[in-house]
């Protein structure tokens, strides 16, 4: 089984790999191949900074959006997105100016507003709290960093910062969460061990 780890420039490429083969995957392909992403049996997009910048590194590569959605879209290989790779799932981001998203899940990523005790950005351990049951979701504590967050449909978790904030969306074979699997540590760990063996 192959795993394609997307390198387009915006990921803790080195982190996510570990913490895939922590959770048991013989064959991680890090790649920026979009003939290696049509053939892999699991996709994973990890993803840091912004929004942005993000859906930009990833649509210089000629043919790499257009193999995401034959693999993951329309061929249905399971697909995990991390944190900004969960962000790029939604239809646009509003992280300085407004930019397209992949359009894969119906929603917006805005600022996370400020509030008296509330830090922005969102940084440390919370609670994930699912909101739907999901096979690879369970509740539990995961590692945040981030000053932006998703609003719109599937929302599969939410944690707290001062309200609601989405932790986890996904449909079909799809899903993204906004927290860090790799710095997770055993709870992200199993949650890769969920990935890799899920069949949607």
């Amino acid at each position: 089984m192959t795993i394609a780890l997307i390198d387009y420039g915006a990921g803790n490429l080195h982190s996510v790999h570990n913490a895939l083969k922590a959770a048991g995957a013989a064959d991680v392909a890090v790649t920026a191949d979009p003939g290696t992403v049509l053939r892999a049996d699991r996709i994973v997009l990890p993803g840091v900074g912004a929004f942005g910048a993000c859906a930009a590194g990833l649509r210089a590569i000629p043919g790499m959006v257009e193999a995401l959605d034959a693999r993951v879209r329309r061929a249905g290989a399971p697909f995990l997105g991390v944190c900004v790779g969960m962000q790029l799932m939604a239809d646009t981001g509003e992280e300085l100016g407004t930019h397209p998203g992949l359009g894969w899940v119906s929603g917006t990523v805005r600022a996370i507003a400020p509030a008296p005790g509330i830090r922005v950005p969102h940084m440390g351990w919370n609670d994930v709290v699912p909101t739907l049951s999901h096979p690879l979701i369970e509740p539990g504590q995961a590692y945040f960093l981030h000053s932006f967050a998703f609003t719109g449909d599937a929302v599969l978790a939410t944690t707290d910062h001062g309200g609601p904030v989405t932790a986890a969306i996904g449909r079909d074979n799809m899903i993204g969460v906004q927290f860090h699997p790799e710095k997770s540590q055993r709870y992200g760990i199993a949650l890769m061990e969920r990935f890799l063996a899920w069949h949607p």
